[in-house]
């Protein structure tokens, strides 16, 4: 009998074991009222702190779970680096360092990657491996969603392959990037997507050739995705602010000699004004300092002086009325903050390239250095393609 009763209270609390916590917990205490007070008192202790800290895990994963959402909204809207993750790297896998850059800066454009998660999904695995747009799109999700500092673009890379894009090649940055942005555009079945994607990059300008005889002119509208700017004026004299480049390139240029051109009112080769206006800017402004150039010897030279960019950029300011030829209510919208940053170390032989991206969400600038990303400040000493975006007002 003393063995059976010693036995029930065991037996009852193993049957408690299985109901709910609280109800537990509340059996133990009773159980522990025939000891002493100090030690009642403990346990009543011990069994706050650990509702407390059931409390504090149940608010974590509500918490977690609104982050997860929160980070599912971003993705909708904003670029790689405005994640809890922070900026994603991309290994170099072959002398990629120009296009991981130039990829970086394309998924770091929020009005980019909006177009490109509204893109038809080939039907089929073979078609998937040489769609360029569903590349770079399979790459965007995993920067977003991975954990790790930085992703291998080794699936894009072969894609961009069967396009004869391929590794361990020294490119220009602005001939990769007019080369992607080309087959991003043909690969795209929705025309409205089309549509989106040249507004958002395309350039517009009227070219004028007026004789110099008889004052006959001819105008030609035509589109650009970059303005390429010298870096030199016609006497081969540095130019120092970007301004001047933008000044040097939209100025007008007396075409004689061996340039002159055949005017069909006097029916003969006569010189000519040519000159070039703006008609019309893009969301993303795409600029491209023209670095390189050639010497009588044939030899390619980089003209690697110091050419500061603006923050702020507004073409009403640089630019004269007979430098443009749009209404009032287009040129308002002339102005724009700069987003990103192509740079170039090195020489044309054997050089390097990085990414300078400001954060859309954080207004930080970040160095995309292949793999290795980090915070810095703005200051880019040798800069080849810079973008701008229009300034929200």
């Amino acid at each position: 009998m003393r063995c059976e009763r010693e036995c029930l209270p065991r037996l009852e609390a193993l049957l408690v074991l299985r109901e709910l916590s609280f109800c537990l917990c509340t059996i133990l205490l009773m159980g522990q009222r025939s000891g002493r007070q100090e030690r009642s008192k403990k346990l009543e202790l011990t069994l706050s702190e650990n509702m407390k800290a059931e409390a504090e895990v149940q608010n974590s994963k509500e918490e977690a779970k609104e982050a997860k959402a929160k980070d599912q909204r971003l993705t909708s809207v904003f670029g790689v680096a405005d994640l809890k993750n922070g900026a994603i790297g991309l290994y170099n896998v072959g002398q990629s360092c120009c296009l991981n850059s130039l990829l970086q800066v394309f998924l770091m454009n929020i009005h980019f990657t909006g177009i490109l998660r509204r893109i038809t999904v080939p039907p089929c695995a073979a078609q998937k491996r040489r769609n360029v747009p569903y590349q770079m799109l399979l790459l965007l999700e995993e920067m977003q969603c991975g954990k790790q500092k930085a992703v291998a673009p080794m699936d894009l890379a072969c894609c961009l392959s069967v396009y004869k894009v391929n590794l361990f090649v020294q490119y220009d940055a602005a001939q990769l990037f007019l080369t992607l942005w080309n087959l991003i555009k043909r690969q795209m079945k929705k025309p409205e997507l089309v549509e989106k994607l040249s507004y958002l990059y395309t350039i517009c300008v009227q070219e004028h050739l007026a004789c110099q005889k008889c004052s006959f002119e001819t105008k030609r509208n035509s589109s650009m995705l970059t303005l390429p700017l010298p870096v030199l004026d016609s006497n081969s004299h540095v130019l120092k602010t970007l301004e001047d480049c933008l000044q040097c390139f939209f100025h007008p240029e007396e075409l004689t000699d061996h340039n002159m051109c055949f005017c069909e009112q006097c029916g003969r080769k006569t010189p000519f004004l040519q000159s070039m206006k703006l008609v019309h800017l893009p969301q993303t402004l795409t600029i491209h300092l023209k670095r390189f150039c050639f010497e009588k010897s044939a030899y390619i030279h980089k003209l690697s002086h110091y050419l500061p960019f603006p923050q702020d950029l507004d073409f009403n300011a640089v630019l004269t009325e007979n430098q443009c030829q749009a209404d009032d209510n287009e040129k308002a919208a002339w102005q724009y903050e700069l987003f990103a940053v192509v740079a170039h170390s090195g020489s044309t032989n054997c050089g390097h390239y990085c990414a300078y991206i400001r954060s859309l969400t954080e207004c930080k600038w970040y160095c995309f250095n292949d793999s290795e990303v980090c915070q810095v400040r703005k200051q880019i000493h040798v800069s080849f393609v810079a973008f701008w975006t229009l300034l929200q007002i």
